[in-house]
């Protein structure tokens, strides 16, 4: 019965530090998500990105349903990295459970031009963003996000 009850220790102490390492590596794999937002312009970045998610990834930021593919979401961070040189997306927090990875995320940043129309004269924003990122086979297969565009576009106009 001793023997019994070592195998079965053994055997849960095995599966615990597997699931600690796919959860590690979930995590890593959402950061390098992260890492892109604030070097939309490197090539080192948008490379580790595109390692990590789907070939067929959606990004879904409204409630149209309409997707973006990682073609088009990679393509319009390379303007964001013109736009605003300085963007920084900093994770908060981030809690994984069931296959799916939440971030808290805060994103700054100094456009050097108008941002949706709004010329913000020198200023900068700090807005506050809200991910969830669902994982197959530590791939980033789809990504719901929401980030505070209105309250960015305030901080600029002074307001």
């Amino acid at each position: 019965m001793t023997n019994l009850r070592t195998k079965v220790a053994a055997l849960s102490i095995a599966a615990a530090t597997l699931a600690t390492s796919a959860f590690a590596d979930d995590k890593a794999n959402v950061q390098k998500f992260y890492d892109f937002l604030s070097n939309p312009g490197s090539e080192t970045h948008a490379e580790a990105l595109v390692a990590v998610i789907a070939d067929d990834w959606q990004s879904i930021g409204d409630y149209s349903g309409d997707a973006k593919s990682r073609e088009a979401f990679i393509g319009q961070l390379g303007g964001f990295s013109k736009l605003i040189p300085d963007l920084n997306w900093s994770v908060e927090d981030m809690i994984e459970a069931n296959g799916k990875v939440i971030v808290r995320g805060r994103a700054t940043g100094t456009p050097v031009g108008p941002l949706f129309g709004v010329d913000g004269e020198g200023r900068s924003f700090e807005i506050m963003s809200i991910d969830i990122h669902t994982l197959e086979d530590g791939k980033i297969v789809q990504t719901h996000h929401v980030e505070d565009w209105a309250g960015a576009l305030q901080q600029l106009s002074g307001r």
